[in-house]
């Protein structure tokens, strides 16, 4: 491990103590709102487990529901680990702003760079910051199923061609930010695993986080379920660590929420690349895209987020680069919404509120259902101060 990375983890073990003040008064209170908005989606979907992670002010509240797995009926706890998916692209964008701030990399510079055999290519003169804001000039949202090795993957992206001028229109892809984590970690000399689960994941305090669960912690990974009911937990694939291969607990992913505020003690430099994920890069209606993340003008309607993060914003959509780019602010909400197959998962932040909300379960359902419960949540805790 590395001296960065060891201050860093050393600044992480600093703060990890949940505060017992203020708002612990009100458990009850938290846990009534979080009944109220949790379990009518559980009975309408049938979904077998799920668990809530709050944090205001500072202080964590996590509340569990129904069982990890249907055939066991081991109820869900605090060690339960469930799939991100693509909210694990929050954190490929950590690390590559970290890359930024200590100078293995810059945003602005071109995937010929760290891909030699690029150049001359069309992939070869994408500029690394529109990889992380989809607007690189069109991928697929999949990775072709006939690219199944890292040669494949070079030869696809050799035979790539843009669709669109770079950062006219917005294609959510997980080939384009898959291949920015790919990138990074050719920029850091590891193996992109190895530095989120040695370096990053304990950098930020997360004790309960994982590309690759090891055994000793098989027992606390959720089995998924589709839609249909059938059971199902994702696949290793080409770029899956990097685009949505994550799975965590979540209290780990409250306090990673609370690093996103400010309100955990941090090495600073990857405090500050935490705080640039947030900067806005492109304009796409009501949605600012920031590296992966995405915000809105606080205070923001429910119709909004519900009509932002539905599976119309799959499609390509025209988008304004910003000139230069907008600063982090703190009257946003910004979110991400994370599925695989067996999984569904939101995360909210309101920086001005001192508001975040963690929502994991181990069945995929409808995206608009978890934005409608992370709102009702925070606007009743906002009302209940």
């Amino acid at each position: 491990m590395t001296r960065d990375w060891i201050g860093i983890l050393s600044a992480a073990l600093v703060s990890t103590c949940i505060s017992t003040s203020g708002f612990a008064a009100d458990e009850l209170k938290l846990k009534a709102i979080s009944d109220a908005a949790v379990k009518p989606i559980m009975d309408k979907y049938g979904i077998p487990g799920m668990a809530v992670a709050i944090t205001a002010d500072g202080q964590n509240h996590i509340f569990n529901y129904g069982v990890e797995s249907k055939d066991t009926d081991r109820p869900v706890t605090p060690a339960t680990m469930f799939e991100l998916g693509s909210i694990s692209k929050t954190f490929t964008v950590t690390l590559t702003s970290y890359a930024d701030v200590t100078g293995r990399l810059s945003l602005s510079d071109k995937a010929s760079k760290y891909l030699p055999s690029m150049k001359g290519k069309p992939f070869g003169d994408v500029v690394l910051k529109d990889l992380g804001t989809h607007t690189a000039g069109g991928f697929p949202l999949q990775v072709p199923d006939e690219v199944k090795t890292e040669k494949q993957l070079m030869e696809y992206l050799a035979t790539w061609k843009p669709s669109y001028a770079a950062g006219t229109h917005r294609t959510y892809a997980n080939p384009s930010i898959g291949a920015l984590g790919y990138i990074t970690a050719k920029s850091m000399g590891k193996d992109f695993a190895a530095l989120m689960e040695d370096q990053l994941f304990p950098s930020l305090g997360l004790k309960s986080t994982f590309i690759d669960v090891p055994k000793s912690r098989m027992v606390d990974y959720a089995q998924g379920y589709k839609r249909t009911g059938e059971p199902a937990r994702m696949t290793p694939a080409i770029l899956s660590s990097e685009a949505y291969g994550v799975k965590s607990t979540a209290s780990d992913m409250i306090r990673f929420i609370d690093a996103n505020m400010g309100l955990v003690e941090l090495d600073d430099k990857l405090q500050q690349a935490i705080t640039n994920t947030h900067k806005g890069y492109v304009d796409v209606g009501a949605m600012t895209q920031d590296l992966i993340w995405e915000q809105y003008s606080y205070p923001a309607t429910l119709t909004t987020l519900m009509d932002n993060n539905s599976g119309a914003m799959l499609k390509t959509i025209s988008a304004k680069q910003l000139t230069p780019a907008m600063e982090p602010r703190d009257d946003v909400w910004v979110n991400k919404t994370g599925s695989t197959n067996g999984f569904g998962a939101y995360v909210a932040f309101i920086p001005k509120e001192r508001l975040g909300i963690v929502i994991l379960a181990n069945k995929n359902y409808p995206n608009e259902d978890r934005v409608s419960a992370a709102y009702q949540i925070l606007t009743d805790i906002s009302s209940a101060r």
